[in-house]
């Protein structure tokens, strides 16, 4: 079997098995590559057409308990500008959003515990009275099921937590001792049990990563069905441990994009900030490559440049109206529309 057989039955079977995707993701030639994105769109066309769904993105909190030897947000990081925005600041931020046509609001922060169950839900709830057609998606790290349930219950209808590794030996070599890949992937299934639209997802490139790591990743993912997959390169951070490792690759960003398009059909595929910092059009060729979503930041501009994951993040000077229509005229320009809608999963009520 060729690659451009493995792509056909790729496209046509949602899997292959790991010998075939380990070939798939280190041989590619460059007509190869380009056959790759076409199956990947048409797949994206066939469930989402040339619609491009808008998360407007709030970071609230800069502060986190975790110590992970990637994120810049690291607890151990001194030189980390800390930061929490007050209840009434994310409203305001995200009535902007709504004005500015978005109809999904992205809470994100590191695992701050500052912010009890009762404040996210407070929050939650009250953005989802203003806005009953908004759909708000929360990005807060691992908690209890019982935290889960009442985000849940308060009105969130997503949540984002990349799994990052479903290896627990590479997962052991990327955080802390006290965090586990089991506890992460509990988390996982925790939320999809409860209702939730998920997200999971993983940084190419990461350190220790291996082509073997990323073939058992696409298939958990495969096996687990998630709605939402973040996939996004490796980016070092001058005040962690892995500041002198190389960052992940345009092109292996963009052929696991466009394989998880293929295995996932109908799955929302974010073209991620991180794509488009190690390329100017980055974002454009990850939607060229499979993804549908794009994530414009709504944090207040003062704060943008302290929520630093990864050095030299784009966009942090911004505001967001600009940031709106600059996505809109990215997007456009290489055939595809942003849309006012909440951008659901297209396999919402088939399950």
């Amino acid at each position: 079997m060729n690659n451009t057989e493995r792509i056909g039955q790729l496209k046509k079977d949602g899997i292959l098995d790991p010998q075939d995707l380990g070939i798939l993701l280190t041989s590619l030639t460059g007509e190869e590559e380009q056959y790759l994105y076409d199956a990947a769109c048409e797949v994206r066309r066939e469930n989402y057409g040339t619609d491009v769904y808008l998360r407007g993105l709030i970071e609230f909190s800069s502060y986190c308990r975790n110590n992970c030897l990637y994120c810049g947000l690291r607890r151990g990081n001194e030189h980390c500008e800390r930061y929490r925005l007050q209840t009434d600041e994310i409203l305001e931020c995200a009535e902007q959003g709504y004005a500015l046509g978005f109809r999904t609001i992205v809470l994100q922060s590191g695992e701050d515990l500052w912010y009890s169950d009762e404040k996210i839900c407070s929050i939650v709830s009250k953005i989802k009275d203003r806005h009953p057609d908004i759909a708000v998606t929360l990005s807060i790290g691992e908690k209890s099921r019982a935290s889960y349930q009442a985000y849940y219950d308060a009105g969130a209808d997503r949540y984002l937590l990349r799994h990052e590794t479903i290896n627990a030996q590479h997962y052991a070599l990327l955080h802390p001792q006290e965090m586990s890949r089991d506890n992460r992937i509990r988390c996982l299934y925790d939320l999809k049990e409860i209702g939730y639209q998920v997200g999971c997802g993983i940084m190419v490139g990461s350190p220790f990563q291996t082509v073997e790591h990323v073939v058992e990743d696409l298939l958990f993912m495969k096996e687990f069905g998630p709605q939402m997959v973040g996939i996004g390169p490796f980016i070092p951070h001058k005040d962690t441990p892995f500041r002198d490792r190389a960052r992940g690759t345009l092109e292996d960003t963009l052929h696991l994009l466009a394989i998880t398009r293929l295995m996932l059909p109908d799955v929302l595929l974010p073209a991620t900030t991180a794509l488009g910092t190690i390329d100017p059009r980055g974002r454009e060729k990850g939607i060229l490559a499979g993804a549908n979503v794009v994530m414009p930041n709504l944090s207040p501009a003062p704060v943008r440049e302290k929520y630093m994951l990864y050095d030299g993040k784009i966009c942090t000077g911004d505001e967001a109206a600009e940031c709106r229509r600059c996505m809109e005229q990215r997007i456009r320009s290489v055939g595809y529309q942003v849309v006012v809608s909440r951008g659901d999963w297209a396999g919402a009520g088939t399950e």
